[in-house]
């Protein structure tokens, strides 16, 4: 099995990877047909009622998510991804019911959007983490990004199949068929071999659940290259991953499409979201801070272009950049954090990852909802161009102050940015060696060192998700 594929060696993993395939299509046919639902049956391309929807669903990420990562480092996380996914399913088809006898409308469609923001805010840190439990850990970065190669496959799938289904039977069936594929996740959880988990330390049950926090927090408040990755991706986040409402935007109001262009919308978007998810995929070694900020910059290039496109077929093909960079972001940013933080940590240091990189969410939603209605769509999607270039000017200032970085630019592979640095106290890597090795040997020496302390405490900034 080639080395993109490597981790589908390991049954548990395989088993999981399929079935999330099948459930991640349906999630993405619901957010396009919520999306639809909202814009074009329920309102007047009304972009902000998207962006609100949007919010609500995003909220109880901000409360909810550090909870339920403390419960992930304590708890059987297959036991709570099965309750979730159970909770979801339900969710699903209890809205295609409603939508289905005709008693749908803004508040109670916004009313399901809450629930499921908060059954999807307990079950992102043990979902995240337990991938971890399937593979052994020298293959977690290959299964990150095959995780993030199953997620964009299904948001390849999902939003054409969605358009299309929307266009026959309406939004109402979406919903149902989207609950029932629920069943492949639920049956996957039950067929996987116990003898073949990979379990990480847990945390000490006495420990309380608002301890839990407070140490998930304590632990990245000594990391400083977590707590740039945290800010970049929490910036970005806010303003430029607001995909489901700026080409609902675009297409409607800028370009006029209906339902099935729309969905081609989403399936182009993941044409590059899927290659940055192989790019992520590939990769052997720990992704570096570097890599993250210099995806960010590229996606705000690619955002830029995108919001001056004159006609549909151009605006489209400009969305393929748009998904690739985006996923050279968060599956570098995911594998870094995941691979830096001791095992009996993971859960909360992820749950605090998540909530900064979608607890954000719907604040950006009702800002660029809001600046696409005043000033229009285009400047939707411009103000994330802005978001992006702001946070790579902070990362670099960061850099100056903490890592005494200079910054360069090469291009290495088609499409690749990166940013070189930062460079410890100004030191230059050797010819030919280049930073890579020696971040690699500073990780994994602070990760030794993070096993030797009980409490997992990385007191060296820069360990971890290397800083170079």
């Amino acid at each position: 099995m080639g080395r993109t594929f490597a981790s589908l060696k390991y049954h548990n993993y395989r088993v999981w990877f399929f079935a999330a395939l099948i459930a991640n299509t349906g999630t993405w046919m619901q957010r396009i047909a919520q999306d639809w639902l909202v814009i074009h049956d329920l309102t007047d391309n009304d972009a902000f009622a998207v962006g609100v929807v949007t919010a609500l669903q995003f909220l109880p990420v901000l409360f909810i998510m550090p909870v339920a990562g403390a419960l992930a480092d304590r708890f059987d996380k297959r036991k709570m991804v099965f309750l979730t996914q159970l909770g979801m399913m339900v969710l699903a088809l209890g809205l295609g019911a409603l939508v289905l006898t005709g008693a749908a409308n803004v508040v109670n469609v916004s009313i399901f959007a809450l629930l499921l923001g908060v059954v999807a805010a307990f079950d992102g840190p043990p979902r995240l983490t337990f991938i971890s439990e399937l593979v052994p850990p020298r293959s977690l970065p290959n299964a990150v990004g095959l995780n993030s190669m199953c997620f964009n496959i299904a948001r390849l799938i999902g939003p054409a199949v969605a358009g299309g289904l929307i266009s026959l039977v309406g939004t109402g069936w979406v919903f149902i068929i989207n609950g029932a594929m629920f069943l492949a996740t639920l049956s996957a959880l039950l067929v996987m071999r116990a003898n073949e988990f990979h379990p990480a330390p847990v945390a000490e049950k006495k420990e309380s659940t608002l301890q839990g926090i407070r140490h998930g927090m304590a632990y990245v408040s000594k990391r400083s290259d977590l707590l740039l990755i945290f800010c970049v991706v929490g910036i970005a986040s806010c303003l430029a991953l607001n995909n489901q409402l700026t080409t609902a935007a675009m297409s409607t109001s800028v370009f006029d499409r209906g339902a099935g262009e729309f969905g081609i919308v989403g399936s182009i978007l993941a044409v590059g979201s899927l290659s940055g998810a192989i790019h992520g995929a590939r990769r052997t070694r720990q992704p570096r801070v570097r890599s993250v900020v210099g995806a960010i910059f590229g996606l705000g290039v690619a955002m830029t272009v995108n919001a001056l496109m004159p006609v549909f077929w151009l605006y489209t093909i400009t969305l393929i950049p748009i998904g690739y960079f985006m996923l050279v972001m968060l599956t570098g940013a995911n594998t870094a954090v995941q691979m830096s933080t001791a095992p009996e940590m993971r859960g909360r240091v992820v749950a605090l990852y998540q909530t900064v990189n979608q607890g954000v969410t719907p604040l950006g939603a009702l800002l660029v909802g809001w600046i696409s209605n005043a000033l229009g769509a285009r400047w939707g999607v411009g103000i994330g161009a802005i978001g992006c270039f702001v946070a790579v000017l902070g990362a670099y200032v960061w850099g100056r102050q903490k890592w005494d970085v200079e910054v360069h630019y090469r291009i290495r592979n088609p499409l690749h940015l990166e940013i070189l640095g930062p460079l410890e106290h100004g030191q230059e890597p050797e010819p030919g060696a280049s930073s890579e090795s020696a971040s690699a040997e500073r990780s994994g020496e602070t990760e030794r060192k993070n096993r030797d302390n009980k409490g997992g405490d990385a007191r060296q900034e820069g360990g971890g998700a290397s800083a170079s």
